[in-house]
């Protein structure tokens, strides 16, 4: 017998508005994609005489953005200053300090 099809993403939802089947749902896709909709995503063909499942892994990547951006800062001679350097991506970026072009 013709199996149903059923898609699902491990530990969530699919993605609501964004989440289209094709090809009597053999097909998942799912438009404008983010990191969030990274993750572990699961066809279940079940009929009578039984089901089948297939775990497909996603990976969105995505270009480094700030978390917290770095502000100026003025200071006087003694005083205390922090700087604060927060981004994301993925691959997960990596972050360097320089100070008048110097690697610090």
């Amino acid at each position: 017998p013709t199996p149903v099809i059923r898609w699902i993403k491990e530990g969530g939802e699919l993605p609501a508005n964004r989440t289209f089947f094709e090809n009597f749902k053999k097909t998942l896709k799912i438009i404008d994609v983010s990191e969030a909709d990274s993750g572990n995503y699961k066809c279940i063909a079940r009929n009578t005489l039984g089901s089948v499942h297939h775990v497909i892994s996603v990976t969105v990547k995505a270009a480094p953005y700030w978390i917290t951006a770095p502000r100026n800062l003025v200071l006087s001679p003694g005083e205390d200053g922090i700087l604060i350097c927060r981004a994301n991506g993925s691959p997960k970026p990596s972050i360097s300090w320089l100070a008048n072009g110097v690697p610090i």
